[in-house]
């Protein structure tokens, strides 16, 4: 090609289109991406979706399941490819340029969505094999029902006038959930708490480092040596370890006002909107509220059966705040600190609790997690469970210098399995936290097509030659987001729309949350959680010491995270959100629940991206409780076996968890594993509560009439 036909295809966005080339049946080519091509590719990707969907639509011949289903999960390839690149760019590269991109593509894409679901022909003959589907076999009719539910709950039903309203909302909403997400990952970039070396006091060196490699890559103007960004990564450590109180309340205040500064990047009005829309829609909708809508395809199936789950573990977890705050007080008065407990001080003095109760250095700990071989030790994790083999390679391209990746193969037969993507460092214009994608599921519907899966996180990256230290709870989250990259590669699927992680919302997390377990395994610890310095394993006393504070500070960590589970159920079962002030109601909420006074909720409304930037989890936090009652329960299975690598547990936990997608109602799936329904006395035996009565089952069965969503990226 010559130069000015690259030009050409680089500004018209075929680049992002094009089918991908190269081995494990082609991958991204992120050489060739960049920000101009974003919204010509997003446009032309529409139009040739829309050009087959219509002509599809517009068929003489009776629908079948083959020409109308499987016709439309073979179509749209081009604009999924675009995805994938858009994608990257929203969480990784989120530059000015690609927020103007998105506040130009949200609305559109939004229409495009509404186009494709408000199609009356279309619909008719989803319809048809929907009502004729006895022949098929048990994953199509599988995939039928789902077409079938989307396109209703889409509005396929509806009059004319309601299909045009809720157009104009779905487009109004993805204009709103953008401008929230960009105001959030402006106040995290903006806000830089900058010390000097008289505010490293109780710092570890980990942390100091970090904080100076904070502010030597820090592009905007520099304050100080140091810093501690807006990001939860940078702000835990500061407040588990800075001696200075003032500052901690500082780091603290900071952190929890992103969105809720009053000014431009202030989040409140936009909240206020988006519930007052998605009240309306679902209203139109013929539902009685947006938690109803948005619960009806997940296992809990009833909002009621998810407020019920967590009341059911409120009242133990806020106890135990209780207990933890009397601790704390108790070594304020003794040290003659003069203070009652703020939420400023938890971490600090939760962490000499932990000195002088267990004898636990949590910065002890850290000195033998390097990031580096905590990876080895995930892959090491895989091929004993799974028989997975990562293999290192720099042939493939990527989107950013710090990306690596690996080529996955089956280790008896040598066949590849697919390709896994590590993004691991923070940068400016990647959102905070860790996620997993998959920039390709697996499916076989003309021939076998491999995955593409990528893990995200947000380490800060230390100088050349320096070891990068994580703590016990990052390490826990590593494993956790292995856990979902793992869903993706061990997918078993015929059809794309069920592959891997395209289950409930409040099921996805749980392959997940039963992976962070392997980490505290002996084979793991002993063999990959090795001193920074000396290269000693972690010895077995302070394994012992881990595993005897197993559940310190499950007071704080459950009440925090169930807290802000409740207010967004709260916000989204509300009789009337026509008028609703985001800061009063999250106070008075959290007045209802009784929320102790020494904590936040982990996300307050302003900040709460899970709910208020889409809807992946609005009305869905829950999930993360729901789906580590499976967690639990599964990893005691794990327990009662001949150890945590066990063939007889790992080889059907394999094949009914993690393999086949969404193909199956996920409650029969777990049962086929685990041979009975799940026990939710588990989760409180796990975190340590008291568990009074006999063995729970969750409620809220999931049969043919409770399906997932679609491919969300899991997090």
């Amino acid at each position: 090609m010559s130069a000015d036909a690259e030009m050409t295809a680089e500004v018209s966005g075929d680049a992002l289109l094009a089918e991908w080339e190269g081995p494990y049946g082609g991958v991204p080519a992120f050489d060739k991406m960049s920000v101009d091509q974003l919204q010509p590719a997003l446009e032309k990707g529409m139009d040739m979706a829309r050009a087959q969907l219509e002509a599809l639509a517009a068929s003489e011949e009776a629908p079948t399941f083959e020409n109308t289903i499987a016709a439309m999960e073979r179509g749209g390839e081009e604009l999924s490819r675009v995805f994938t690149y858009y994608g990257i760019y929203s969480s990784n590269l989120n530059s000015p340029e690609v927020q103007a991109v998105q506040r130009e593509m949200s609305p559109k894409l939004a229409a495009f969505q509404d186009e494709i679901y408000q199609n009356s022909a279309l619909f008719e003959r989803v319809k048809t094999v929907y009502e004729n589907r006895e022949d098929l076999n048990a994953e199509q009719q599988r995939l039928v029902w789902d077409y079938y539910t989307d396109f209703v709950r889409a509005g396929a039903a509806l009059d004319d006038e309601q299909k045009a309203r809720v157009g104009e909302i779905n487009q109004r909403l993805a204009t709103l959930y953008t401008n929230f997400s960009n105001n959030l990952l402006h106040d995290e970039e903006a806000y830089v708490t900058w010390l000097g070396e008289d505010d490293l006091e109780g710092l570890p060196e980990s942390t100091v480092n970090a904080a100076k490699s904070a502010a030597d890559n820090y592009e905007g103007e520099a304050e100080g040596e140091y810093a501690i960004t807006n990001t939860r990564s940078s702000m835990d450590p500061f407040l588990t370890y800075s001696d200075d109180r003032a500052l901690r309340e500082e780091v603290w205040r900071t952190y929890y006002s992103r969105g809720d500064n009053g000014d431009e990047y202030d989040n409140n009005a936009l909240i206020a909107e988006i519930l007052k829309l998605r009240e309306e829609r679902s209203r139109i909708l013929g539902y009685d509220n947006y938690a109803q809508y948005a619960i009806e395809k997940q296992v809990a199936a009833e909002p009621q059966n998810a407020i019920d789950l967590m009341m059911k573990v409120w009242p133990s977890a806020v106890a135990r705040v209780e207990e933890e705050v009397a601790e704390m007080q108790a070594i304020a008065d003794e040290e003659g600190a003069d203070i009652t407990i703020e939420p400023w001080d938890y971490r600090y003095y939760a962490e000499k609790v932990r000195k002088a109760k267990y004898d636990l250095d949590a910065n002890e700990v850290k000195n033998y997690l390097q990031l580096s071989n905590l990876v080895d030790g995930m892959f090491w994790m895989a091929g004993e469970l799974y028989g997975f083999e990562f293999t290192p390679t720099d042939e493939l391209p990527v989107y950013h210098e710090d990306v690596k990746t690996w080529e996955v193969t089956d280790i008896e037969s040598g066949d590849p399995v697919g390709l896994f993507y590590f993004d691991p460092y923070a940068r400016q214009g990647k959102r905070s936290g860790a996620w997993m994608n998959a920039y390709r599921t697996q499916e076989s519907m003309d021939g076998e097509v491999l995955p593409i899966v990528s893990n995200n996180s947000n380490f800060v990256k230390v100088a050349e030659g320096e070891p990068i230290l994580i703590s016990w709870d990052d390490a826990s989250t590593l494993f956790h987001e292995f856990g979902h990259a793992l869903h993706g590669l061990n997918s078993d699927v015929t059809y794309p729309t069920l592959s891997g992680t395209a289950v409930p919302r409040d099921y996805v997390e749980f392959p997940s949350q039963v992976h962070e377990n392997w980490l505290a395994t002996p084979e793991v610890l002993q063999n990959y959680a090795l001193h920074y310095e000396t290269g000693e394993p972690i010895p077995d006393a302070l394994v012992q010491k881990i595993e005897n504070a197993g559940t310190f500070r499950q007071g704080f960590d459950t009440t925090e995270y169930l807290a802000s589970a409740l207010v967004d159920m709260k916000y989204h079962t509300l009789e009337d959100a026509s008028d609703v002030d985001p800061d009063a109601f999250e106070r008075q909420a959290l007045e209802e629940i009784g929320m102790p006074d020494e904590l936040p909720m982990r996300h307050r409304s302003p900040q709460f991206a899970h709910i208020f930037s889409g809807e992946g989890y609005a009305a869905g936090y829950y999930s993360y409780l729901w789906a580590d009652t499976y967690g639990a329960d599964a990893w005691e299975a794990f327990e009662e076996a001949e150890g945590p690598y066990d063939p007889a547990v790992a080889e059907p936990f394999q094949k009914w968890i993690l393999s086949v997608g969404n193909t199956i109602d996920p409650t029969v799936a777990y049962e086929n594993f685990r041979g009975r329904p799940v026990d939710t006395n588990a989760l409180l035996r796990q975190r340590g509560f008291p568990v009074s009565g006999v063995a729970g089952e969750a409620s809220g069965d999931a049969g043919m009439d409770t399906p997932a969503p679609g491919n969300d990226p899991a997090e």
